[in-house]
């Protein structure tokens, strides 16, 4: 999580974003969705530029869509409303 809201670095939470990102897993993008529910504004520009580049790179990433989805459904109110924050990026990288 500090590596994600890191505030000294942009370029450590844009590249753990994206490097959680392209492991697009459950745990992962939940990670991002906490992150993203605490950080400001500054921060999350720096999350969604890091999602952004693993969702248009090269490798591309795993359908973070559907994670995103059931984080949507999560127990907690942070992971659900960072969730709801990451859907438009994963359903449109251009977002």
């Amino acid at each position: 999580m500090e590596l994600l809201l890191d505030v000294e670095d942009t370029a450590v939470t844009r590249q753990t974003a994206e490097a959680l990102t392209r492991v697009g897993s459950l745990p992962a993008m939940r990670l991002i969705a906490i992150a993203l529910a605490q950080a400001d504004d500054h921060r999350a520009d720096w999350l969604q530029t890091g999602v952004h580049d693993a969702l248009v790179g090269p490798s591309g990433a795993p359908d973070v869509t559907a994670v995103c989805e059931r984080l949507a459904q999560d127990p907690e109110e942070a992971v659900r409303r960072g969730a709801a924050d990451l859907l438009p990026w994963a359903d449109d990288p251009r977002y």
